[in-house]
């Protein structure tokens, strides 16, 4: 199905600042629909001769829907890309053509569900840019509680700021401030700021912050800086409070009190422009933060455990070091040297995951701390020179350790038996890696594969090392051909489906 942004894009000549408003509005309407115990859906009218479509639009294209949790939904089928024409629905360009809020007098039947609906223009700008409508499933009569009354009475509010064209306001920032929800807990101020209603979730959340009474007949702002323990955390609260008051909007902040946190936000409402208040959302989130830092503190032991183990290596392979310069043998010196490589290659993968957030590495980045140091070591017999194309990205330490230990014995192959003492060449290691799929190639262009090269059968260690970790560790198999041109290529192509 296609996105907001894209059925906007196809079907309307709206400006760029009128597309960002509607994406605000998407943004903020779950909260309109639990409030309004009703679907919310967005309607633009389609252009006609490529020219932008306002009063004169014989058809409505619906480019998003938001169904309410708090009540069952109008619409059971998806409702967007859906067309309408003004027969059909009237009402649409009726909200369009007198730019305020119009109200079926009956309910009218969609799909078996008796329905009522509401329109409501969307203005930016000044002018209106599209319609929400409000529908209602009325097959389940509600019992208006004080609860249901606060909720509808702020979502009235609300929508006739949108009409208005005063919410949300543009400095709003979409994901920032879209928390909490209004089950979480709701509060209603009149416009002195004292507590007109307050929810029964906020209530639980206002206690255990450690207020002990009702809070309606209060002023929130005073009660909730009574609460803070950080006095200038409850200076802000209730600073953020009043200026919604005022007609000023903020983003959400956390309060510490007692051991407990909760979530504050507060938003104005000033239909017509005139001032009605405010609404508090509040939600209790201290068994999450708790959560949170339990999470905090594992990771930080974990990436502790990778430095550690990354300083072990690092400190065996010096042993390795000065073992190999006390030995006389030349080929007991090569395999200490072959042993210190391999151990500073998992050190490296190490110290990534030791500074890293996720167990993830970037491959990348570590690569080219490889390849230099193999080239370094074999610096000294020949001149070839080890470089990287292409990309690896980002994969997970499981896969990273043994494909790195693969790279660096493929590398380390090249050098060593495809070119002779003193001649010049290059390795380069490619990587092509797509959604699904990760291709690597290692190619040199020295003198070739040997007459009557038979990878099953060949004992270099190299080989045995590179082929078990694929088998293994990452579940793929090693292609060794001749090059075109020239020279040698090691083929691996590993999957990344489920990992």
């Amino acid at each position: 199905m296609s996105t907001l942004s894209e059925l906007l894009a196809d079907h309307s000549r709206l400006t760029g600042e009128a597309v960002e408003h509607l994406q605000r509005v998407v943004a903020e309407w779950q909260l309109l629909a639990d409030m309004s115990f009703a679907d919310f859906l967005l309607w633009v009218p389609l252009a006609v001769d490529g020219a932008d479509a306002t009063a004169g639009a014989a058809e409505f294209l619906c480019v998003a829907q938001a169904r309410p949790t708090t009540a069952p939904t109008a619409h059971a089928e998806d409702m967007v890309a859906a067309r309408v024409t003004v027969a059909e629905n009237p009402q649409l360009r009726r909200a369009v053509v007198e730019g305020r809020i119009c109200r079926e007098e009956d309910p009218r039947w969609h799909l078996e569900v008796p329905i009522r609906s509401e329109t409501i223009p969307v203005r930016h700008g000044g002018r209106v840019v599209a319609v929400l409508s409000r529908d209602t499933n009325l097959a389940m009569p509600r019992v208006p509680s004080p609860l249901e009354i606060a909720y509808l009475g702020c979502a009235s509010d609300l929508c006739q700021m949108i009409a208005d064209g005063t919410f949300p306001p543009r400095a709003a920032a979409v994901g920032t401030n879209t928390s909490p929800r209004a089950g979480d807990g709701l509060i209603r101020l009149d416009v002195h700021g004292l507590v007109a209603y307050a929810s029964p979730n906020a209530l639980s959340a206002y206690h255990r912050m450690g207020h002990a009474s009702d809070l309606v007949g209060l002023s929130l702002a005073r009660a909730t800086r009574e609460l803070t323990q950080d006095p200038f955390d409850a200076a802000e609260v209730a600073a953020r409070i009043d200026a919604a008051l005022e007609g000023r909007q903020s983003l959400r902040m956390e309060v510490h009190a007692r051991g407990a946190v909760m979530l504050v936000r507060a938003m104005p409402l000033r239909p017509r422009g005139d001032a009605a208040g405010a609404l508090v959302l509040v939600r209790d989130v201290t068994d999450l933060r708790r959560r949170d830092m339990a999470l905090l503190s594992k990771d930080a032991t974990i990436r502790e455990i990778h430095h550690r183990v990354k300083n072990n290596l690092q400190t065996v392979a010096a042993l390795l070091r000065l073992q190999a310069r006390r030995t006389a043998i030349p080929e007991a010196r090569r395999a200490l040297a072959e042993s210190m490589r391999r151990v500073n290659s998992i050190a490296l993968v190490h110290e990534a995951l030791s500074v890293s957030v996720a167990e993830r590495v970037d491959l990348d980045e570590l690569v080219d701390k490889v390849l230099p140091a193999i080239g370094d070591g074999a610096s000294a017999e020949f001149r070839a020179k080890v470089r990287r194309e292409g990309t690896f990205g980002t994969l997970p330490a499981a896969l990273a350790t043994p494909l790195v230990l693969v790279l660096t014995e493929l590398v380390h192959n090249a050098l060593a038996h495809a070119f002779g003492p003193g001649r010049a060449g290059e390795v380069v290691v490619s990587a092509q890696r797509s959604a699904g799929h990760l291709d690597v190639i290692v190619a040199d262009d020295g003198h070739g594969l040997p007459a009557g090269f038979d990878l099953a059968t060949s004992d270099g260690l190299g080989l045995q090392i590179v082929r078990t970790l694929l088998d293994s560790e990452l579940g793929s198999q090693l292609q060794v051909r001749p090059r075109p041109g020239g020279g040698t290529e090691a083929v691996i192509g590993l999957s990344l489906r489920g990992r």
